[in-house]
């Protein structure tokens, strides 16, 4: 029994799944938010639990008092490190964990763990069915939707693990270790919350940072801010590429996936059967391929499953064709960079649809990255206008400012010609709009899929 006081910061679907992992393991919870617009009986109903004795909630502010009954505090991962209750709770003695901390806390098998600016989800659902294939006791957690929380106490010593962690998660981990971890690449992303790029990658980093030489860190080495934190990593580095061949690592040969450990080579799979659009893809395939082989996977399995994954929803996800022009969701390219990929993996004239919340990102290598593809540029949202200037500034005229996506998807319709593809792809968050990016790129979908009516 885990017979302590923690205060449990947020309500969301993070905080009540951190609340009834420790009520289902015999702690008291203060469940605590700042938004005294929420109500008490509407929270203590969203959470799962048989008794609900335990759980006290606060809407508000926290008492010093209150504060003094607890142990530590649990942060979901949307509230910042430097939030002035978080910073009075650290004043006051208490340890400040993330869910994925907590989670841990309670997890008995064998975990791996994904992190990187873009690239997290895709390859966590590979890793995830590979790992699936070869032991059907796998848990795909973390980031990717399924709270680590939420299945941590039905972990066993035979069940792997397979998390998606954010710079928000990282910031919190105090013994967090995954037996095998993977830096995907480092771009500059959540710089309002971060303030410098060095601190967010930093965080990355932090992946690593319990890690021991009987551990494995994949890192991509064609990502140069990637590659140079590898000096830094306490765990085996495995390396992989997609531009060169390296004498130890995961790499491209005879166009085929190799692993090698610098005495033999062995051959994984052929790259013109992975079914994934974009040099990226490639690049989440290789990471997948180097964690799973390093998890204990055979080859023949980490081959089958590769050959036969079709990719994640929401990125670059094929829609339909209507009139002979192609849409495209890619409502999770939620930064410069991952937008950045995704039109690059498009082969014909695009409308692209763009714009959203303002997380302080620069667009000038986006707009760069058009290459002529782009017919049409439509935005929307908080950051419509700065990404016109932008444009602009780098000499792209055709741009619209919508109201609203559904708005954005009639343009597009009305304006593309048969063999055109039509892509979503924002470059920005979702939020402000939307709820999150799933439910812009299902809106998306649903807009384009009424065009046929």
């Amino acid at each position: 029994m885990f017979d302590k006081k923690v205060i449990v910061a947020g309500t969301g679907k993070s905080g009540i799944c951190a609340t009834e992992l420790l009520v289902r393991n015999g702690a008291k919870v203060l469940l605590f938010d700042e938004n005294t617009k929420n109500h008490t009986e509407e929270i203590l109903d969203r959470i799962n639990c048989v008794d609900k004795s335990g759980i006290e909630i606060t809407l508000g502010e926290l008492s010093d008092k209150a504060i003094s009954e607890c142990e530590f505090m649990v942060i979901s991962p949307g509230i910042p490190v430097d939030a002035p209750f978080v910073l009075r709770v650290k004043a006051l003695g208490l340890p400040v964990w993330s869910e994925i901390e907590l989670a841990y806390f309670f997890e008995k098998g064998t975990v791996c763990a994904i992190t990187g600016t873009n690239g997290k989800t895709t390859t966590t659902t590979l890793v995830g069915e590979i790992l699936k294939a070869y032991n059907s006791r796998t848990f795909v957690v973390g980031n990717i939707g399924t709270p680590y929380t939420s299945v941590a106490d039905e972990t066993g010593e035979d069940t792997l693990t397979v998390a998606e962690i954010s710079s928000f998660q990282l910031e919190t981990i105090i013994k967090f270790k995954p037996h095998v971890s993977a830096i995907l690449n480092i771009t500059p992303d959540h710089l309002n919350r971060h303030y410098t790029f060095e601190n967010y990658a930093n965080c990355k980093l932090d992946i690593t940072k319990n890690q021991t030489e009987e551990d494995y860190a994949v890192i991509n080495m064609d990502d140069p801010e990637a590659a140079r934190l590898v000096d830094r990593i306490p765990s085996r580095v495995i390396k992989f590429s997609r531009m060169k061949e390296l004498e130890e690592g995961v790499y491209i040969k005879d166009g085929n996936i190799v692993v090698s450990d610098g005495k033999e080579m062995n051959s994984v799979l052929a790259l013109k059967d992975i079914k994934l659009l974009g040099t990226h893809n490639t690049e989440n395939v290789l990471a997948a391929v180097a964690m799973t082989y390093y998890m204990g996977v055979p080859v023949d399995i980490i081959e089958k499953v590769c050959t036969e994954f079709m990719g994640v929803e929401h990125r670059i996800e094929y829609v339909d064709t209507i009139n002979g022009i192609a849409y495209y969701n890619d409502s999770k390219g939620t930064n410069p960079d991952a937008a950045i990929k995704a039109i690059q993996a498009m082969t014909t004239p695009t409308l692209l649809i763009g714009g959203g919340y303002d997380k302080e990102s620069s667009y000038d290598e986006w707009i760069e990255s058009f290459d002529g593809k782009v017919k049409y540029l439509v935005l929307l949202g908080q950051t419509a206008e700065k990404i016109e200037l932008c444009a602009k500034k780098h000499g792209f005229e055709k741009t619209v400012i919508v109201k609203g996506l559904e708005e954005a998807v009639k343009f597009c319709h009305e304006h593309a010609a048969s063999g055109d593809a039509v892509l979503l792809s924002p470059a920005c968050a979702s939020w402000g709009m939307f709820e999150n990016y799933e439910q812009r790129g299902d809106l998306f979908k649903a807009y384009v899929r009424a065009l046929k009516e």
